[in-house]
C-alpha cells in the first residue's frame, strides 16, 4: 500500500492548483539507485584514489632514493631518532588524505576546468608547507632535499595523471556514460538557453534527459523544445510533478534555468529531492564570469553572492609577463629549426620576403608591428575589398582566400605562420594568451563591449581559437574574449597552451 505522497509548490502560485506528488515506493526505488552515490562516481573516485597513491608512493620512495638511500635502511631523522622510510611514509599518508579532504577527487570537479588542477596544487602545497613549518618549530634536521625532490615530481606527476583521466573522461561522456542525467526547468527561452551552453560542453558531465516548462502562453504543451539548429530535448513534465518525473526519468540533477521560482519553492523542492538522491542546481543568471571572482556569504540565513570587480594590473600581470618570458624564451629555441624550414619552403614557393609585418592595436589602443610569416603573396594585404563582399567587418576571414599561396595555406592550417610572433612577446607587444590583435579598421568598428577586448595585452593563442577558432559567429568569438579579458588566471592560460596544441594539430576552423 502507497503511503501519503510529498507535494511542493511551485512558481508562486497556489499549493492547491500547483504542486508536484511522489509516492514512497517511488522514493525507495529512487534511493536504491542513488544519484551522485551510483556506481559510476564511485568506481570513479576509486580509480582517481587509487592512481593518486602510486603517484604519490612512486614519488616518495623515487625522492628518498635519489637523495638519501635505498628504503628500508635506517637513515635516521637527526632530533627524532626515526628512519627516514617512517617519515616518507607519512608523507605519502598524509599528502594522499590532503587530496581526498581538498575535493580533489570530488565528481563535480572533473572534467572540466581547472578547478580540480586547482585543488591538487593547493593540496600538494598545504602538505609540504605544513611538513617544513612542523620541522622548523620543532628543530628537526630534516633533510630538505627529499622535500624539493619529492613536491615537483610528485605534482607533475599527479597532474599529468589527472589530464590522462580526464581525457578519458572526456571520450566516456562524449558517449553518454559518466555523466550525470538531468532535467531541466524553466520557462522556454531560459531552459533553452541554459540547454545550449550544456550541449557545447559534453565534458562538464550534465547529460540532458528532457525539460519540464512552465506553464505559460501554452509553452508546456510542445513535445519538443529546440535548441540552436541541430539539437531538440523533448518535454518530459512541467514544474507540477518534478519529483514524479526524477523518479520516472531515473534524474540525477534537476537544473533550474533561471531564478523565477521563489526561495520556499525552492527549498521545498530541495527537501524533496533531498529524499529522492538528486542533486538540485540553480543556473545564474549572472553569466561570463569565473568561479575565483564569486563569492558567497550568509547574512542571517540568506545567500549573498558577491562579484568582485576583474583587474587589469597587479602582481598577477607580473606573474603572467615572467611567464611569457620564460616559456617564450626556451619555446624559441625549440622551434628555431622548425622556423628556418618553413622560411626556406615560403622562399622556394614564391617571390617576395619571408616574414609580413602590419600594424596592429595592442594594449590600451596602442598600435605596434606585428610579426608573421608570409603566407599571401606580396602586397595582397592592399587588396582587402577584393575578397570582402560586404565591406570591413570584424573578425574578417575568407575560407577561399585567392591571395593565399600553396605553402601559406599549409602554415596556416597548422598556425607556423604565427611562430615569429613569439618575438613580439619577448619585446612585451604581446602575451602568449590573449584576445588576437586587429587591424586599425577593424577596431574602428568596436562598440563599448568590444572595446573591453583591449584592456589586456593581444595573444598568439586565445580562448576562442581553441573553441573553434575562425568557424565561431562573431557574438561567440567577442563573448569568449571579453570571458577572457576579465576572468584569465595563470592556471586558465595554461590550459589553453594545453588546448592550442591539440587544435593546431587538428587543423580545423584556420584559414
Amino acid at each position: 500500500m502507497e503511503t501519503a505522497a510529498t507535494k511542493i509548490p511551485l512558481g508562486g502560485q497556489s499549493t492547491a492548483s500547483r504542486s508536484i506528488s511522489v509516492s514512497q515506493r517511488e522514493l525507495d526505488s529512487r534511493r536504491a539507485t542513488g544519484g551522485d552515490e551510483r556506481s559510476w562516481g564511485r568506481d570513479l573516485r576509486f580509480r582517481l584514489l587509487l592512481t593518486d597513491a602510486l603517484v604519490i608512493g612512486a614519488s616518495v620512495v623515487l625522492a628518498q632514493i635519489l637523495w638519501l638511500e635505498l628504503p628500508g635502511h635506517h637513515v635516521l631523522v637527526a632530533g627524532l631518532g626515526i628512519p627516514y622510510t617512517a617519515v616518507t611514509a607519512v608523507l605519502g599518508f598524509v599528502w594522499l588524505i590532503a587530496l581526498g579532504t581538498n575535493q580533489s577527487r570530488s565528481v563535480p570537479m572533473l572534467g572540466s576546468g581547472t578547478d580540480e588542477y586547482r585543488r591538487v596544487i593547493e593540496a600538494t602545497f598545504s602538505v609540504f608547507g605544513l611538513f617544513a613549518a612542523c620541522a622548523m618549530l620543532l628543530k628537526i634536521d630534516l633533510a630538505r632535499g627529499l622535500l624539493a625532490v619529492a613536491l615537483p615530481l610528485g605534482l607533475f606527476a599527479l597532474l599529468a595523471t589527472r589530464h590522462l583521466w580526464r581525457l578519458w573522461l572526456r571520450g566516456q561522456r562524449s558517449l553518454g556514460a559518466y555523466s550525470e542525467r538531468a532535467l531541466l526547468v524553466g520557462r522556454t527561452a531560459d531552459v533553452a538557453f541554459v540547454a545550449e551552453r550544456i550541449l557545447k560542453a559534453p565534458d562538464a558531465g550534465y547529460r540532458l534527459v528532457g525539460a519540464a516548462i512552465s506553464a505559460a502562453q501554452g509553452e508546456n504543451e510542445a513535445s519538443s523544445l529546440s535548441i540552436g539548429r541541430a539539437h531538440s530535448i523533448p518535454v518530459i513534465a512541467d514544474p507540477d510533478n518534478i519529483v514524479e518525473a526524477v523518479n520516472r526519468h531515473n534524474i540525477d540533477a534537476v537544473i533550474i534555468a533561471g531564478t523565477d521560482e521563489s526561495r520556499t519553492a525552492l527549498r521545498e523542492l530541495g527537501w524533496a529531492l533531498g529524499e529522492t538522491g538528486t542533486v538540485l542546481v540553480v543556473a545564474s543568471n549572472v553569466g561570463d564570469i569565473s568561479g575565483p571572482r564569486i563569492n558567497w556569504r550568509p547574512v542571517e540565513g540568506l545567500p549573498l553572492m558577491r562579484i568582485s570587480l576583474p583587474a587589469f594590473e597587479g602582481s598577477k600581470y607580473i606573474l603572467k609577463r615572467a611567464f611569457d618570458v620564460l616559456t617564450t624564451g626556451v619555446g624559441l629555441l625549440c622551434v628555431l629549426p622548425l622556423m628556418l624550414l618553413v622560411a626556406i619552403a615560403i622562399r622556394l614557393d614564391s617571390a617576395g620576403p619571408v616574414f609580413f609585418r602590419q600594424e596592429r592595436i595592442g594594449l590600451n589602443g596602442k598600435p605596434f608591428w606585428i610579426l608573421k610569416f608570409r603566407s599571401m603573396y606580396t602586397d595582397a594585404d592592399k587588396d582587402v575589398a577584393g575578397v570582402l563582399d560586404s565591406g570591413m567587418r570584424v573578425f574578417y576571414k575568407a575560407k577561399c582566400d585567392p591571395r593565399i599561396t600553396k605553402v601559406g595555406a599549409f602554415i596556416r592550417k597548422y598556425s607556423l605562420d604565427e611562430l615569429p610572433q613569439l618575438w613580439n612577446v619577448l619585446r612585451g607587444d604581446m602575451s602568449l594568451v590573449g584576445p588576437r590583435p586587429q587591424i586599425n579598421e577593424e577596431v574602428a568598428l568596436y562598440d563599448s563591449a568590444m572595446n573591453r577586448r583591449l584592456l589586456v595585452k593581444p595573444g598568439i593563442t586565445g580562448l576562442w581559437q581553441v573553441s573553434g577558432r575562425s568557424d565561431l559567429d562573431l557574438n561567440e568569438s567577442v563573448r569568449l574574449d571579453l570571458y577572457y579579458t576579465e576572468n584569465w588566471s595563470l592556471a586558465g592560460d595554461l590550459t589553453i597552451i594545453m588546448r592550442t596544441v591539440r587544435a593546431v594539430a587538428k587543423g580545423s576552423g584556420a584559414y
